[in-house]
């Protein structure tokens, strides 16, 4: 693995940030990103789109049900925390266009950031570190479409403000299923957060591995892991015929306070990793200790 300290300093950016259509994102200073501008003869942004269009098309309910019935029994590897994270330094992420910086670098980034701003809140500097750690799947014959990337609700109508939405859903086949495309689709009215069916991604199965190894974080932070990505219910303000008003106060009140850290902790600034490690590896042995089941 090359030293952290030898990288140079690079932008760090998730690219569907500057894609979304929310004018949350919008009022972004350009000139501290890339240029995401839709251009099929850039091969960064090309790949991006390609990997939303192949997310839409393929993240059907049965394909979603598939992977939880696969990834929810545990068995596919055993590690520790600290070295599931170490294992993502390989992963080049296809929906990241700064290819060149280990994913572990946010990960200490945001941990970093909120650490400064909670001093106290151990939980959350850790809830910092591991959100993207679930992104291990890519190592065990999962397209990248199903680990990364902003989630969307399955089973029913695709919300207005998911990336991409006005054409990359047409030959996902749930779009010409009567029991899947309309405003409820299989849901009950304010059915509440925990009974939808998110598209498969590293969120959803981060939260159910932790719960599974048992651990010690508590139930907000879970919250945090478990929705981070899912920008049409937190930020462009979609699903809201299917939340409870806990959903909408308490969780999204999580959620966002996480989320700036996720977004807005992406810069030039490389934290010293190994000068960090043993602080986060006493979180890690006080909330997560062990060899977990992945």
């Amino acid at each position: 693995m090359r030293l952290l300290q030898e990288l140079k300093p690079v932008h760090i950016i998730d690219p569907s940030e500057l894609l979304r259509p929310e004018p949350k994102f919008a009022t972004k200073d350009i000139n501290a990103f890339r240029d995401y501008t839709i251009n099929d003869e850039d091969p960064i942004q090309e790949r991006v789109r390609k990997t939303y269009l192949e997310m839409h098309t393929n993240q059907t309910v049965d394909f979603v049900k598939a992977k939880r019935d696969k990834w929810f029994k545990y068995d596919t590897f055993k590690a520790t925390m600290k070295d599931a994270l170490i294992k993502l330094n390989d992963l080049v992420d296809e929906s990241d266009p700064d290819v060149d910086i280990p994913n572990i670098v946010h990960a200490f980034q945001t941990a970093e950031r909120i650490r400064k701003d909670y001093p106290n809140d151990d939980w959350f500097h850790l809830t910092g570190l591991i959100h993207d750690a679930g992104k291990v799947m890519a190592f065990y014959d999962e397209p990248q479409w199903c680990v990364v990337g902003d989630t969307f609700l399955v089973g029913a109508e695709w919300a207005p403000s998911i990336v991409y939405r006005e054409n990359s859903f047409n030959d996902n086949p749930d779009g010409k299923n009567p029991k899947y495309n309309t405003k409820y689709g299989m849901y009950e009215p304010h059915c509440g957060l925990d009974n939808l069916l998110i598209s498969w991604g590293h969120d959803e199965y981060l939260y159910n591995m932790l719960k599974h190894n048992k651990t010690k974080l508590p139930e907000h932070a879970l919250k945090m892991i478990r929705f981070h990505s899912f920008y049409p219910w937190h930020t462009g303000e979609d699903y809201g015929h299917f939340m409870t008003e806990h959903d909408q106060t308490e969780i999204k009140k999580w959620v966002l306070a996480f989320n700036q850290y996720d977004l807005y902790t992406k810069s030039t600034e490389v934290p010293d990793i190994e000068a960090l490690w043993p602080y986060y590896e006493s979180l890690i042995d006080k909330y997560i200790p062990g060899e977990l089941n992945w």
